[in-house]
């Protein structure tokens, strides 16, 4: 799953209106955020396996400490409490922290059975990524509601809060239909943590400047 989590990060904005899209990103990509780190401290470990699934030629061997749904539900009490504790917010305590869950709820539908419950717990997974126009499906199905929310729910105050969200409402899109139907497996394990860091930086802040300049409809 790619951008079906940005999806459920645009469609929050209705729900917790003075939360920064930059904020709500961060919550739905927590996992993922997380997840290159410990891979390269060892703590967690992918293989590259091309046919693991028709989708994806990663094969996910371990990774129970950011992507199991208890670690996530603690990960989001923790990302929930934080914010509530400086910006204040019973509502954006209980979306951000259920935002940092989604991510096992989308992950479990594509995966193969290896998203587990908790660490050392049982795993599984419906194996959405055995199908490659299925998987594509749902994500763009996903991807344009959420940016339908997001364009219903705010407006761009200039042409900033107009080209950078477009340019990000795109590139999400290209990035996504070049690697689904153009992909090759990556070259190393750590050329995949390079990129998926780079993105954690790159889509927050990228969302932080177009939502900065856009407001609520009201």
């Amino acid at each position: 799953m790619f951008i079906g989590h940005f999806a459920v990060g645009f469609a929050a904005k209705r729900v917790v209106p003075r939360v920064s899209l930059a904020v709500l990103f961060v919550a739905v990509l927590f996992a993922d955020i997380l997840w290159p780190v410990l891979v390269l401290l060892g703590t967690e470990q992918v293989r590259i396996e091309p046919g693991n699934t028709a989708y994806t030629p990663l094969a996910f061997v371990s990774y129970p400490w950011s992507h199991s749904l208890v670690m996530l539900v603690a990960w989001g009490v923790a990302m929930g409490g934080a914010y509530r504790g400086i910006f204040g917010g019973r509502r954006s305590f209980v979306v951000l922290a259920a935002l940092v869950v989604s991510h096992w709820v989308l992950d479990w539908i594509t995966h193969a059975p290896d998203m587990p419950v908790y660490p050392g717990g049982p795993t599984y997974g419906l194996s959405l990524w055995n199908s490659v126009s299925g998987t594509m499906a749902v994500e763009l199905a996903l991807y344009a509601t959420g940016v339908w929310i997001y364009t219903a729910s705010t407006r761009a105050t200039d042409r900033i809060g107009q080209w950078a969200f477009l340019s990000l409402a795109t590139l999400l899109v290209l990035i996504y239909l070049a690697d689904s139907l153009m992909g090759t497996p990556p070259p190393s394990v750590t050329a995949i943590c390079i990129v998926a860091l780079s993105g954690a930086v790159l889509f927050p802040a990228w969302a932080w400047l177009a939502d900065r300049h856009r407001e609520v409809r009201r």
